[in-house]
């Protein structure tokens, strides 16, 4: 499963919301998030792109360092 590293989350709600905003993109299903490593992992069973990936986090609100 791919994985990306993302900051600023700290709660459930964090994880909810990162959650929400990676399943809007076609294909990406099984979002885990691990709070306390900062770690996405996902499932990808379309096009979705990593870039579109950061996209999607970065508007919800929340960084992807490089």
């Amino acid at each position: 499963m791919p994985e990306i590293m993302v900051k600023g989350m700290s709660c459930g709600h964090c994880a909810a919301a990162v959650t929400r905003a990676l399943e809007s993109l076609p294909g990406i299903t099984q979002v885990q998030v691990d709070l306390d490593a900062g770690r996405v992992t996902y499932q990808i069973q379309g096009q979705a792109s990593r870039e579109e990936v950061v996209q999607a986090v970065k508007a919800a609100g929340y960084e992807v360092p490089a």
